[in-house]
């Protein structure tokens, strides 16, 4: 049996960790769709046209050197607005989402677009200023040069092509349960999110 977690916000809000989180408690896999787009805009960085990239990305792209650096994360926001690149990348997320056991996929566009009917959706959200600061401590310790008002700036420029593309642009969805993280560690951020998603489980088993 499946069953979809479908977790949504912005950058640096905790998405990742807590999805991570999440599909380890309930023995379910984990697919981070960021990861993707990062590896189109690497792709597109290296100089391959976006729309190619995309259609060509096979799951070794998913393993490469770099997707985590600033560059990448930007260019990822950029394909991520082309429409035909989304096209490409949806397939590919809704076959895992509903693979045998369970997936958690987090992202920007899981609850909305690409997998609206996902049993439980969390949106996991942080003020500009909270993840801005997460996202500089975790470039800091990584050995990037860059500052905390730069990363803001990034950050506040990403969240507005994010939230304003025309194709899925970045919201909850309608039945997502927001999850801010903004005044919460990762352990109480975690505990909440498990705490919704098995409320979600139990409602299916009793439905």
């Amino acid at each position: 049996m499946s069953f979809t977690i479908a977790i949504d916000g912005p950058a640096a809000a905790g998405k990742g960790t807590i999805s991570k989180a999440v599909a380890a408690h309930f023995g379910v896999g984990h697919l981070d769709t960021g990861l993707l787009y990062r590896a189109v805009g690497k792709r597109m960085l290296d100089g391959v046209e976006p729309i190619e990239a995309a259609l060509a990305l096979v799951a070794e792209d998913l393993e490469a050197e770099g997707l985590r650096t600033a560059d990448v994360a930007q260019a990822a926001s950029k394909v991520a607005a082309i429409p035909e690149v989304r096209s490409a990348l949806v397939d590919f997320q809704r076959a895992y989402a509903r693979r045998a056991g369970g997936a958690v996929l987090d992202g920007r566009d899981i609850g909305t677009v690409i997998c609206p009917e996902a049993e439980a959706k969390l949106f996991v959200t942080a003020s500009a200023e909270v993840r801005a600061r997460r996202r500089y401590a975790e470039l800091s310790a990584g050995g990037a040069e860059t500052d905390y008002d730069t990363v803001l700036a990034d950050t506040k420029e990403r969240d507005h092509r994010d939230a304003t593309r025309s194709d899925a642009p970045l919201r909850p969805a309608e039945d997502a349960v927001i999850l801010d993280t903004s005044t919460l560690d990762i352990d109480a951020a975690v505990a909440q999110a498990i705490a919704v998603v098995a409320a979600k489980r139990k409602d299916g088993d009793t439905a």
